[in-house]
C-alpha cells in the first residue's frame, strides 16, 4: 500500500518537515520506489541522528501542534508553511519525487470523461491554476457543471438542492425549500407514526455516529472525491425526513472496535499502518483511498458499530439491523487498504456473530465492485459463504477479481460464489434472476444461522460509478428475500454508492423491509438480458461442482433458454462470416469468391 504523508510537526521544536510521499510497505518494511538515483529521503533530527517516528521504516512526528490542522488548500507548499510558523524549519531535508504507478483506481474510472492535469505526483492533483470557466459541483452526483446553468447536466439536480436537509424527498428541481409534493402526505404519515417506547428485541437497529463524518480528503482536488461525508448525511436526512431514524428504529450506542478484534480480520502491520494516519494531516494508502487524522477514529467506530449489531442481533436483543458507516469496507484485505476501504466492516461482523454463537455466516455482497478484499478474508474458511454480484467485464472492472472461476481454495472450495456482470447497465431483472437461480438455492443448502448484506448502492440508477440500472424496489426486493434466511437475522451494512438520491432512496427501501413492510412492487417474474443469462449458466455450471440442488436448476434453464442463445449465438455468426471477404474481391477475379463467403451465395456438393 501506498502511504502519502502531507504534514507533520515535530511538537518539540515547533517545526514543520516538508512532504514526504508515497512510502510503498511491503511486508511491513519500508520500500521507496525512487525517481532517480540521487533521490533520497533524509530526516535529521538536531543531534545529527535518523529521526523515526511510527513503525516499520515510517518517517513521522505527532501531530500535536495546533498549526498542523490547517487544510492547505491553496497550493501552498509544506516548506511555504514551515517558514510561516515561527520562522522556523527542520535542517537538511530533501524531498524525493516518485513517479506514481500507471494502474486503474476508483477515481480513474470516475474522471475518466474529464482531461485533468497528468503529474507524475499523483493521480488525482487540483488543476495548476484558476480555470477559464467558473464551476459548480453538483451536491448529488459531485459532477462539475458551468456557472450559467442551476440544473446538474448528468443527474439535473438543482443547484442549490435541500438534499442533504431532507433527503430523497428534497425536490431536485426546486431549490433548498422545495419538497417533492407526492411525498408530502407519507412524510407525515411517518412523522405521526413515530413510536417512542420500543420493545428492542422486536425492532430494527441502526448503528450510526456523527464523527464518521470526520473522515473526508483534505487535499484540494479538482474534483470532489466521490466517498464523502455527504453520502451518510443524504440517508440520515432521508431517514429523519420519513420517521424513520430517529422513530421506528432504535440506535445502539457506539464503541471503538480493539486492536484485538481488528487482527481477527486483518494483520498486525495493516492496523498499526491505519493507527498511524492519526498523526497525519492527510495520507493516502492508494492514490484513490485517503486518510486524514480522523480516518482511523472513524474506520474503528464503523468496524464497532457493524460488530455490536451482529453480537445485538444474533442474541436476540434485535430484530435485525442497517449499519448506516463509512469508511467501507469490502475491497480491504488481509494487510491492504483500497477502493476507499481501511477496514473490512463486513468480515468484522462476520467474526463477531461466531463469537456469539453462529456456526454458519452468509455474507451477500451486492455492491458494483467486487469484494476483494472479503474474498481473500475467507477464501479458505467453509463456515463463511461469500456471494458477490458485481461488474466484471473479463476483469476489465475495478479491482479486476471475482471471476466465475474463483470459488474458493484449500478445502474451502465452493464458498465463494461470483457473479460477474459482463456489462454495464444490468437492472432489476437480471439481479432478481440471478437471486432466484443461483442466490437462494445455494444459501438455503448452506443455511446460514446469520446473514450479513454488503450493500453498496453504486449499481443503483443513476451512479457515476457503477453505470447500473438496479432501483430502490430491486434492493427492496432482494433484501426481502434475504430476510426468509437464518430466521430472519439480517444485518446490512453500507458499502459504496455514490449518487445522494439513489444511495437515500434505496437505504430507506431496504430499512422499511427490515420493519416489516413488504416491497412496494412485484418482481417476481423476471425477464432476464441475455448476457445475464448466460452469466447466470455460468456460474451454474461452475457451482454445481459444490452444491447439489443447482444441476436441476441448471438443466432446467437450458431447456426453457437454451435455444434462445444458440439462435442468437448463430445471428452473431452469420454477421462475422459475412464480414470475412476483403471489398476490393468484390470486383475483379475475386468476385465468385467474395460471394460465397459473404453469403449471397450457397455451395451445394453433389453427394455421390
Amino acid at each position: 500500500m501506498i502511504l502519502n504523508e502531507t504534514c507533520y510537526v515535530n511538537s518539540e521544536h515547533n517545526m514543520v518537515s516538508e512532504t514526504l510521499q508515497n512510502t510503498r510497505l511491503m511486508d511491513g518494511k519500508a520500500e521507496n520506489n525512487l525517481h532517480d538515483q540521487n533521490d533520497q529521503i533524509l530526516l535529521e533530527g538536531f543531534n545529527g541522528q535518523h529521526e523515526n517516528v511510527g513503525l516499520d521504516g515510517i518517517n513521522a512526528t505527532p501531530c500535536s501542534d495546533e498549526n498542523c490542522r490547517e487544510e492547505n488548500t491553496s497550493g501552498t507548499s509544506s516548506r511555504d508553511m514551515a517558514d510561516n510558523l515561527n520562522g522556523s524549519m527542520l535542517p537538511d531535508i530533501i524531498s524525493k519525487r516518485v513517479r506514481q504507478q500507471k494502474e486503474m483506481t476508483l477515481e480513474d474510472m470516475y474522471n475518466d470523461q474529464y482531461d485533468y492535469d497528468d503529474d507524475d505526483d499523483s493521480d488525482w492533483e487540483p488543476l495548476p491554476g484558476p480555470t477559464a470557466v467558473i464551476r459548480w459541483f453538483c451536491v448529488n452526483c459531485t459532477m462539475a457543471n458551468q456557472d450559467d446553468v442551476v440544473h446538474c447536466d448528468i443527474c439535473g439536480e438543482h443547484k442549490e438542492s435541500g438534499i442533504l436537509k431532507h433527503g430523497f424527498f428534497a425536490s431536485p428541481f426546486s431549490q433548498e425549500a422545495g419538497l417533492i409534493h407526492t411525498d408530502s402526505e407519507v412524510v407525515e404519515r411517518c412523522q405521526d407514526s413515530r413510536s417512542p417506547n420500543l420493545t428492542s428485541n422486536n425492532s430494527t437497529a441502526v448503528g450510526f455516529d456523527e464523527r464518521m463524518l470526520l473522515h473526508s480528503e483534505v487535499e484540494m482536488k479538482s474534483h470532489p472525491h466521490p466517498e464523502r461525508p455527504d453520502r451518510l448525511r443524504a440517508i440520515a436526512a432521508s431517514l429523519a425526513t420519513a420517521g424513520i431514524f430517529p422513530g421506528k428504529c432504535y440506535p445502539i450506542l457506539a464503541r471503538e472496535i480493539t486492536r484485538e478484534e481488528l487482527q481477527m480480520v486483518h494483520s498486525l502491520e495493516h492496523v498499526e499502518t491505519v493507527e498511524l494516519t492519526s498523526r497525519i494531516l492527510s495520507s493516502y494508502f492508494t492514490p484513490d483511498t485517503y486518510a486524514n487524522e480522523h480516518s482511523a477514529l472513524a474506520a474503528r467506530l464503523a468496524a464497532g458499530l457493524c460488530a455490536d449489531l451482529a453480537s445485538a442481533i444474533f442474541s436476540g436483543r434485535a430484530k435485525n439491523g442497517f449499519a448506516l458507516v463509512r469508511p467501507p469496507g469490502h475491497h480491504a484485505g488481509v494487510s491492504q487498504a483500497m477502493g476507499f476501504c481501511l477496514h473490512n466492516n463486513a468480515a468484522v461482523a462476520a467474526l463477531a456473530s461466531q463469537v456469539s454463537g453462529a456456526k454458519r455466516v452468509l455474507i451477500v455482497d451486492w455492491d458494483v465492485h467486487h469484494g476483494n478484499g472479503t474474498q481473500e478474508i475467507f477464501e479458505q474458511n467453509k463456515s463463511v459463504l461469500y456471494i458477490s454480484l458485481h461488474r466484471h467485464e473479463g476483469g476489465n472492472f475495478y479491482p479486476g477479481t471475482g471471476a466465475s472461476h474463483e470459488v474458493g481454495s484449500m478445502g474451502a472450495e465452493g464458498y465463494c460464489v461470483n457473479i460477474p456482470w459482463s456489462r454495464g447497465g444490468v437492472g432489476d431483472n437480471d439481479y432478481i434472476f440471478a437471486f432466484q437461480h443461483v442466490v437462494l438455492p445455494i444459501a438455503s443448502e448452506f443455511a446460514p444461522d446469520f446473514t450479513i448484506i454488503s450493500a453498496g448502492f453504486d449499481a443503483a440508477r443513476g451512479d457515476p460509478l457503477g453505470c447500473c440500472d438496479v432501483t430502490p424496489a430491486g434492493f427492496a426486493k432482494m433484501t426481502d428475500m434475504l430476510n426468509v434466511l437464518s430466521g430472519g437475522k439480517l444485518l446490512v451494512i453500507l458499502e459504496g454508492g455514490y449518487n445522494l438520491r439513489s444511495i437515500s432512496s434505496s437505504a430507506t427501501a431496504v430499512i422499511k423491509v427490515l420493519l416489516g413492510e413488504t416491497p412496494g412492487c412485484e418482481l417476481d417474474n423476471c425477464l432476464p438480458s441475455k448476457s445475464g443469462l448466460r452469466t447466470v449458466l455460468e456460474v451454474l455450471k461452475i457451482q454445481m461442482n459444490f452444491w447439489s440442488t443447482l444441476a436441476s436448476t441448471l438443466t432446467k434453464l437450458e431447456s426453457e433458454w437454451g435455444s434462445c442463445l444458440v439462435e442468437n449465438r448463430k445471428k452473431h455468426t452469420k454477421k462475422r462470416r459475412r464480414a470475412v471477404a476483403p471489398k476490393p474481391w468484390k470486383w475483379g477475379r475475386k468476385t465468385l469468391l467474395y460471394h460465397l463467403l459473404s453469403g449471397h451465395l450457397r455451395y451445394k456438393s453433389k453427394r455421390i
